[in-house]
């Protein structure tokens, strides 16, 4: 089942911080390797507050078949208590485009590779452009709920 058109993750590397394991951390989100699946990792610089540098990484995946694979590692990796949240909020958490938007918090995945849902700026962003047909909200959403309830993601 196709569950998405695109799925984009992005973090900012702030200029006090040391970049190198963030991106590391960014990488581990991904089950495969980028490059050997063409999968383009933009680097860019941006000026923040105060006009300190903001590193931005980010990776944009459009292959069905590397959709599905880092759907899966990535609700294999949330428990259930965040996939409930999920449930619950799915509705303020896709836009009208269709796109559904999750934030983690940055210090639990690069401290422990936990994965927390925050409300906070510093986070890795994921933008999941759902694949509903026809176009329409709730099928958007039943979209979202099955993916998360899905028995291949739920394996721990």
């Amino acid at each position: 089942m196709k569950y998405a058109h695109l799925a984009r993750l992005t973090v900012f590397s702030y200029e006090h911080e040391d970049s190198e394991p963030i991106l590391n951390a960014f990488l581990d989100f991904f089950p495969f390797n980028l490059e050997e699946n063409k999968v383009e990792l933009k680097k860019r610089t941006a000026a923040g507050f105060n006009e300190k540098n903001i590193t931005i990484f980010e990776a944009t995946i459009e292959k069905n078949s590397l959709i599905s694979k880092f759907l899966e590692n990535l609700f294999k990796k949330l428990d259930e208590s965040q996939k409930n949240m999920i449930l619950e909020q799915a509705e303020s958490r896709l836009d009208a485009n269709l796109d559904f938007f999750l934030r983690f918090g940055k210090d639990e995945w690069l401290n422990g590779r936990k994965l927390l849902l925050t409300d906070s700026g510093n986070c890795f962003h994921l933008k999941i452009s759902m694949a509903a047909f026809p176009k329409k909200r709730e099928i958007a959403l039943n979209l979202v709920s099955n993916l998360i309830s899905n028995k291949n993601f739920n394996k721990n």
